[in-house]
């Protein structure tokens, strides 16, 4: 339990001097000045007492132990795992409440049928460290990068359409994806992109060849996917990602095909994500002190009963 354990404030050891020195140059001047027989009555009681003397100093050497504060490094390492990073852009704009897009339950939105979807890919990504962005007319970061899958899957089972705006900041998501992914070590970085309409121009305040830009400066394969009707996204817009990027684009007409788009990508290599190793002061002063009191206290008792003042 002990091993390893050193003191971060080793110099305070030397305090030990001090008391020794007082013990010999500090004598009490004892009330056998005024009254001369009390002396002699006093040393058979007290002072000869050697458990006194031994708890007077185990008390004064176990403060300064506590003082010098006795610690030890308790390293431990995250478990290196085999994935990518992935950022998850979602569209949640008004669009998105269209319904038929599942045949097998035309009563559900889009934005239903992609929440069901995506949350059985993040299971199947066990070691994939996964975050979520989630835009309209505006975007932001619903979970940061994350390899607990019931976390992110709790959030994914929050969102709702119009949390963002109802309009469409593709540009703007794109960035923000890639900025959720840019402090990350990965060599695997990739963004997986689902929308179901046009950018719109009044809302969308950064160009998209400025997204582009940051996401090839990071090295992050974009793979944008339209679902609906070809005409209801802009499919060149998302070609040109995905060519720009090292990606490819899909479109799904329905549920079926939006599901095989994302076992398609299910199937990306794995990288290597290397192991972090951190450490820990875990302190120990308590252990000396709480001797040092339980010293003191037997010792101030003992002083008592003998009858010293």
């Amino acid at each position: 339990m002990f091993d390893g354990i050193y003191f971060e404030f080793a110099e305070f050891s030397l305090v030990i001097l001090i008391f020794i020195a007082c013990s010999y140059f500090c004598k009490m001047r004892m009330t056998s000045l005024y009254f001369p027989h009390t002396r002699q009555f006093m040393k058979n009681t007290v002072s000869a007492s050697k458990l006194i003397l031994f708890l007077k100093w185990l008390g004064i050497l176990m403060l300064i132990v506590a003082l010098m504060s006795p610690v030890k490094d308790e390293p431990y390492e995250l478990e290196p795992k085999e994935g990518y990073e992935i950022a998850l852009i979602l569209d949640a704009s008004q669009s998105m409440k269209a319904q038929g897009f599942d045949v097998k339950n035309p009563q559900l939105t889009r934005f239903d049928v992609v929440k069901d979807i995506v949350s059985s890919f993040v299971k199947e990504r066990a070691n994939d460290n996964i975050g979520l962005v989630v835009f309209g007319a505006y975007s932001f970061i619903a979970s940061p990068l994350t390899y607990d899958e019931n976390i992110l899957n709790k959030i994914i089972s929050q969102l709702y359409i119009g949390m963002a705006g109802k309009y469409t900041a593709l540009n703007t998501s794109l960035a923000q994806g890639v900025n959720l992914l840019k402090m990350t070590k990965s060599t695997s970085k990739v963004a997986i992109l689902l929308t179901d309409g046009f950018s719109t121009p009044e809302i969308d305040k950064i160009p998209m060849d400025v997204a582009l830009d940051m996401a090839v400066k990071e090295k992050v394969k974009v793979y944008p996917i339209g679902i609906g009707m070809p005409h209801e996204y802009n499919i060149q817009v998302l070609r040109k990602i995905a060519d720009k990027t090292g990606g490819r684009a899909f479109g799904a007409a329905s549920a079926t095909e939006l599901l095989e788009v994302y076992k398609e990508i299910d199937a990306l290599e794995k990288s290597e994500i290397k192991a972090e190793t951190f450490s820990y002061l875990k302190y120990y002063y308590t252990y000396p002190l709480f001797i040092a009191l339980l010293s003191l206290m037997f010792y101030v008792y003992l002083r008592n009963k003998r009858g010293y003042a």
